[in-house]
């Protein structure tokens, strides 16, 4: 008899991966990847969503057994806008998570609501970039567009639906748009009504639960990818909540993502609810919540800082006194889509060392202290329980160092790279196996890794940038660094 094979497809930012695993084993088979073209000026951040699906066929290509795939899902980056006609062909490029031209809108859509309106509806503040506040700019700067559009996806919806001609998402990703609630598991009619908004529901996909089929791999689809027509995809999910389930997390145990940007977050048993905004009340692919913060500047603003340097990525010096707040490309929380970096301290026998070592603590310090604001927002963060760290950074033993120093905590590294992926092929399995995405993600022990033992916190280096913090957010809120005394028209 031969092997059941499932494949998980990670659409990021940058490119789409796909892994083949053996569905009783969890043994990678097989793996293909295949770069984007993005489109970046200025704050603005877009990407053909037609890229992803020649990127998809590839990289399934790549594979060289894409006829044996018995089940497939698709995680992909969260919050980017796919805008499609009544035919469902893309109007325009996709708005992705880190385009800030919608920093203006989001703030008229706070002041629309309130702060606790907001909280109570989905818990939490439409910010630069997420989804209402980047459809709520298109409707403005390009009317016409916003005219024809009769359909609204995410990245992971756009696909799906065009494996399977299904108009789906599930509500871990559903969670990240602004419009839909984890706290009323529902699309959000007073949102959706908002003048800035004016989206009808039915605009929208409908929110399948966890462990859902999506469908099924349709004849064009299979003709396009090389997939047997008829095999069933899974609901897929968000990629932070594709890279939890795929680690198997219980609530209390956090998590630390260094890719390009970074994120913490945990499962928790209740939907978190934050007025200020810091903690993103998102839904997880398992049935209950994770609460997530994310910062736009992580191992992508170190290496361009290092590259201003003239230095490696490897090239910190031992300490520094230096504090850097690498906000290169303005931050989402906290929420200052103007802000620019700052380097605080230097005097003429600093070294470029000294100030590459402080921007790796700045972006560590953001990511720690927001494991303590998730706590006070979850249900709790357990105090024993390492702190697992992920993503393209996770394995740089400078990141490892640092991020100790700072927490104080255990750290454990997963050997499994390509957790958004495995976390999708996890979704297939369990389509096959009639178990839940958990329960195969913990079979296959994908969360096996390297611990690394408690540092002794860094009491001097937290003190510093603590205080320097406070200043620098008070600098940067005030848009300076731009030029902008007052938001810029949309």
């Amino acid at each position: 008899m031969g092997k059941d094979l499932v494949a998980g497809v990670d659409c990021s930012t940058q490119a789409t991966k796909v892994v083949v695993v053996d569905a009783a084993s969890g043994e990678l088979v097989a793996s293909g990847r295949v770069a984007h073209e993005v489109w970046r000026s200025g704050a603005a951040s877009e990407t053909d969503p037609r890229n992803w699906l020649q990127a998809l066929a590839g990289a399934i290509s790549q594979t060289g057994c894409s006829g044996e795939i018995a089940a497939i899902s698709v995680a992909a980056q969260q919050l980017g806008v796919v805008t499609l006609d009544a035919d469902r062909s893309p109007l325009r490029r996709a708005i992705l998570w880190d385009d800030t031209r919608s920093a203006h809108a989001a703030e008229e859509l706070r002041q629309a609501l309130g702060a606790e309106g907001w909280a109570e509806a989905v818990g939490t503040q439409p910010i630069a970039g997420l989804s209402v506040a980047s459809w709520a700019w298109l409707r403005s700067a390009e009317p016409a567009v916003a005219e024809k559009t009769a359909h609204i996806r995410l990245p992971h919806d756009f696909l799906t639906e065009w494996l399977t001609g299904n108009g789906v998402t599930d509500r871990g990703d559903a969670s990240g748009t602004g419009w839909w609630s984890g706290r009323r598991e529902s699309y959000v009619a007073e949102i959706l009504e908002l003048p800035g908004v004016r989206i009808d529901e039915s605009m929208l996909p409908r929110v399948l639960g966890p462990d859902d089929p999506a469908g099924e791999v349709t004849l064009e689809a299979a003709a396009r990818t090389g997939l047997a027509a008829g095999i069933p995809v899974a609901c897929g999910t968000g990629d932070n909540m594709s890279a939890a389930l795929a680690l198997g997390i219980t609530p209390g145990t956090p998590v630390i993502s260094l890719g390009t940007s970074g994120t913490a977050y945990a499962r928790s048993s209740h939907a978190s609810a934050d007025p200020t905004g810091t903690v993103l009340a998102d839904a997880s692919a398992s049935g209950d919540y994770l609460p997530l913060t994310c910062t736009l500047n992580a191992t992508l603003a170190v290496d361009n800082l290092a590259r201003i340097l003239g230095l490696n990525r490897e090239d910190v010096a031992e300490r520094t006194r230096i504090v850097v707040m690498p906000y290169l490309s303005g931050e989402r929380l906290p929420d200052y889509p103007y802000a620019r970096g700052t380097i605080a301290g230097i005097d003429h026998a600093t070294t470029a060392g000294e100030i590459l070592l402080a921007a790796l603590e700045g972006v560590a310090y953001s990511l720690v202290q927001s494991i303590d604001t998730i706590g006070a927002h979850s249900s709790g963060i357990d105090p024993l329980a390492p702190i697992i760290l992920v993503g393209g950074g996770a394995k740089g033993k400078i990141w490892q160092r640092v991020i100790g120093r700072i927490s104080g905590r255990e750290l454990l590294v997963p050997h499994t790279e390509e957790l958004v992926a495995w976390g999708a092929a996890a979704q297939a399995a369990a389509l096959l196996a009639g178990e839940s995405g958990v329960d195969v993600a913990r079979r296959w022990k994908i969360a096996d890794g390297d611990r690394l033992p408690p540092c002794p916190l860094d009491h001097e280096a937290i003190d510093r940038i603590s205080q320097v913090t406070k200043a620098a957010h008070e600098l940067n809120s005030s848009k300076v660094f731009t030029g902008q005394t007052a938001a810029p028209a949309s």
